[in-house]
């Protein structure tokens, strides 16, 4: 079959949920892919920061082959042999103090909602249809029907109601907006170190630290999603990093996983998750033995690889490479390590989604964020010559733009 033929038999029987590139990948490896017909393009979007590690990273296909070989699912009615040292290494990595396993970002984001309600209603003096979450304007949390609930896109929200009451919406990178928004009701504030869905929206120096400092005055809980963000994507290990901060509630996923599967988990204090207690919260997959092993390899590579600096030494010269582009339609570059939006002047109706399927003709592979922005967040192994392949076919297509 053809490109045209794959396309087709997907949109014939498949969900009209998403609007892809006319790109089917067959074959991938590194910070390359290949499609149906034997074309091969740089990756510049890593799976949204899912595969930070590469494409089937040797490393990780390993430990996954020689698990598989062992066990696979034992589900959380019984203990794992692989468990316990993983959890404990996740919790070094990230300076916190205990971890619950799940499987997508979303789920993860839920049961930090889960922790943070019960957390509030033990030991806060919040009744249990009281408490309110505060979260920020164009945020991307995930998909589910609660975490819709709280989204500001409509796009997102529109016929899927009625919706989970106890959040409140305030502008981003407002800590005076923060601290008004806070009642007597508050439980805490859910936030992206950096949105990346958004059109990678950075804040001003300061921001989260002026978070954690407004939280331990009024005495409810920070709480990061570091789902995009985490595990070198911005230059460390974790975005909060930079400000010399620390969570009450960590969410992380994507590249937990190493591209091979699906791994998150929602981390905390050990006073905060003491109160979840059995049959409060869980999942059949959630930490079964597959995933630990690729999880545990997955954070090996970016630890012993150092891929947080790597994100940071490319970062910087892939930013500096689109600052030679002469264009009067690029609006702004916005980065942190290998996390790069690249804003447009456009028309009222102009997306840059047909700059990407131009990019995607010339083989390099990008995504629109929020119409008018194209993200890149290539693997962090990517190298400069690789950069360099990508960045002359990205200056060919920018310099076209009229």
């Amino acid at each position: 079959m053809r490109t045209k033929d794959y396309i087709r038999l997907q949109q014939t029987y498949g969900a009209h949920n998403y609007d892809p590139l006319p790109v089917v990948i067959s074959k991938a490896k590194g910070v390359w892919v290949w499609d149906v017909e034997g074309k091969k393009y740089v990756d510049m979007l890593g799976s949204f920061s899912a595969i930070n590690q590469g494409h089937l990273n040797s490393r990780i296909v390993r430990a996954a082959t020689e698990q598989m070989k062992r066990v696979t699912l034992t589900s959380n009615a019984f203990y794992n042999d692989r468990m316990g040292s993983f959890v404990k290494k996740l919790c070094e990595v990230s300076g916190m103090e205990m971890a619950l396993l799940m499987n997508s970002g979303a789920e993860a984001v839920e049961t930090a909602v889960k922790l943070a309600r019960r957390y509030a209603h033990q030991t806060m003096d919040i009744a249990e249809d009281k408490g309110e979450i505060i979260v920020c304007e164009h945020n991307f949390h995930g998909r589910t029907t609660t975490i819709n609930s709280f989204s500001s896109d409509e796009n997102s929200k529109r016929g899927f109601g009625p919706f989970t009451p106890g959040f409140a919406i305030i502008p981003y990178n407002d800590i005076g907006a923060f601290k008004r928004a806070i009642n007597s009701n508050t439980i805490g504030i859910l936030a992206e170190p950096i949105q990346g869905e958004a059109g990678v929206n950075i804040p001003s120096p300061g921001y989260l630290k002026g978070l954690r400092k407004v939280c331990t005055e009024k005495e409810i809980l920070l709480m990061l999603d570091e789902i995009q963000t985490g595990f070198g994507r911005t230059g460390k290990m974790f975005c909060f990093q930079y400000e010399g901060i620390k969570p009450d509630v960590l969410i992380v996923g994507k590249s937990l996983g190493g591209g091979l599967y699906p791994v998150s988990a929602c981390l905390s204090t050990r006073k905060i998750m003491s109160v979840l207690d059995p049959g409060s919260h869980g999942s059949t997959f959630g930490g079964n033995p597959l995933a630990v092993a690729i999880a545990e390899e997955s954070l090996n590579v970016l630890a012993e690889e150092k891929l947080a600096d790597r994100a940071s030494e490319m970062g910087a010269y892939l930013v500096a490479r689109l600052r030679e582009i002469k264009s009067k339609k690029i609006k702004e570059i916005r980065q942190k390590g290998l996390l790069i939006g690249v804003e447009f002047h456009l028309g009222p109706n102009e997306t840059v989604r047909p700059i990407c399927e131009k990019l995607m003709e010339r083989g390099v592979l990008s995504k629109d964020a929020h119409d008018r922005t194209i993200r890149f967040a290539p693997p962090l192994v990517i190298s400069k010559k690789e950069l360099d392949w990508a960045m002359e076919r990205v200056r060919e297509v920018f310099e076209g733009v009229d």
